[in-house]
């Protein structure tokens, strides 16, 4: 049996023709009454705290974005003041470096005119060694020339002269033979 024909069997034996797409009208009546009441008891007891509990999220939210918007544009100004503490602290380091470089060409060219002035001075005390020790060598050299010429005429003579009248004749002619040069 199909389920119409028990539908439509069932309808017969109450005597009365039922809609099976409609309720009975007692049926609507209680339930529309029953929604009302639930829609009155919703909006006095639950809508309320639901209401206020999306204002209070309402709220947190709008709170946590003027946060996060306060600490983006604090974080934007704390960046800014890092990027200007790096270019202050860049400039810094190229003009200690420029500084140090600067010093350090003072420092050569002050080491090589020193180094200039010592080489300068050597040669000056070496030229003065070297005229000293070649005057010595000279003064020794008209010594022993003296005393070999004494030596000599003594021989030739065969006699002793003055000592003194021999070394002053002696100094006189090798003068004269330095001179002539």
């Amino acid at each position: 049996m199909s389920v119409l024909a028990l539908i439509v069997g069932a309808a017969a034996e109450t005597g009365k023709q039922s809609n099976p797409i409609l309720p009975d009208k007692n049926e609507l009546f209680w339930g529309f009454f029953s929604f009302i009441i639930l829609v009155v008891l919703l909006w006095k007891f639950a809508f309320p705290p639901v209401v206020q509990a999306m204002q209070n999220r309402t709220n947190r939210i709008r709170k946590d974005l003027d946060d996060a918007e306060r600490l983006k544009n604090e974080s934007q100004t704390i960046l800014n003041q890092y990027t200007a503490q790096l270019q202050d602290a860049k400039n810094e380091a190229n003009r200690i470096i420029e500084e140090a470089r600067q010093t350090a060409d003072q420092l050569r060219r002050d080491l090589m005119s020193r180094a200039e002035a010592e080489v300068a001075e050597l040669r000056q005390r070496s030229q003065a060694d070297i005229n000293a020790a070649k005057d010595r060598v000279l003064a020794d050299l008209r010594q022993q020339v003296a005393e070999i010429a004494i030596a000599a005429a003594e021989r030739v003579v065969e006699r002793n002269l003055d000592r003194e009248t021999n070394a002053a004749l002696v100094e006189n002619f090798i003068a004269q033979v330095g001179s002539s040069r």
